[in-house]
């Protein structure tokens, strides 16, 4: 009987062996957060300056289906703005006198493509830079301050949106596709965990993010308060007066609608690896 117990022990202890030598641990993902800059491109920012980032950070999960190749799910926010008063270098634009502010919350689908194999916990695979490619979709609502109170800007139809004046004109809405474009370096400090930094910019479908668009237009599109004062609507889509005499007349370039506007996020990523037990691939 004694003897049946040790072969039975001996017969387990060989099979729990032989598993351990034809298993591995394998990578099957990654889950991560970000945090960083972004900053914005467009009709008050159109020589693509980096001169006022904002906060941005992001959350993420990413499956593995190979040691090159990944596919990426993602929640990002990034607060953008800018202003006129930072055009020194144009004068029309620094008399112009427009500014903006909008939070911006994204979901988007990632794919990332590795130039090198990346195997956490294998030393001589830990590094890789990366490109990624994906399609997002994005809400924004710009607002400006006016005599310090927060004025948001898209029910103003500050170039004419929703009057009767301008039929052709309608109001634009809070969300907008994005197609986020980017590189990226990431490093395994060990089987469980990367760092990385990556660079993701976005090309979207939406020439409102700034609320400056096409031309200025007829003063009459925004009729004055009950008491006689002039409304915000008029204040807002005309702030030259601030800087001297108002330039903006009836047609005349405020905007260029024919280029959308854009956005760039900059972010140090840590991420936390999913592991499961089992016949790793040769990819």
């Amino acid at each position: 009987m004694r003897m049946k117990f040790f072969t039975l022990l001996f017969i387990v202890f060989v099979t729990v062996s032989n598993l351990k030598a034809q298993y591995a641990i394998v990578q099957e993902g990654e889950f991560g957060i970000g945090i960083g800059a972004g900053h914005y491109f467009g009709d008050l920012n159109t020589r693509a300056r980096l001169n006022r980032p904002k906060p941005a950070a992001t959350i993420f999960f990413r499956k593995n289906f190979s040691n090159y190749i990944s596919g990426r799910i993602g929640a990002s926010f990034a607060q953008l703005g800018y202003s006129d008063i930072y055009n020194t270098h144009n004068e029309y634009m620094y008399r112009r006198n427009l500014s903006f502010n909008s939070n911006v919350w994204e979901l988007a689908l990632q794919g990332d493509f590795n130039f090198f194999k990346f195997m956490p916990g294998e030393p001589e695979y830990s590094f890789t830079p990366y490109v990624t490619l994906g399609v997002g979709v994005f809400s924004y609502d710009p607002y400006a301050y006016l005599n310090g109170e927060k004025i948001f800007l898209r029910p103003l139809g500050t170039e004419g949106q929703g009057s009767s004046l301008y039929p052709d004109r309608k109001q634009y809405g809070t969300m907008a596709i994005s197609i986020p474009v980017g590189v990226g370096l990431k490093y395994a400090l060990n089987e469980r965990m990367n760092i990385g930094f990556e660079i993701l910019h976005r090309i979207t479908t939406t020439d409102y993010l700034d609320d400056v668009s096409t031309t200025y237009v007829n003063p009459a599109a925004f009729p004055p308060n009950p008491d006689g004062s002039p409304s915000q609507a008029f204040l807002l889509s005309d702030r030259s007066y601030e800087t001297g005499e108002p330039i903006g007349t009836p047609n005349r370039q405020r905007g260029n609608s024919k280029q959308k506007d854009q956005f760039v996020t900059a972010m140090i990523h840590l991420t936390f690896n999913l592991q499961s037990y089992r016949c790793p691939t040769a990819n």
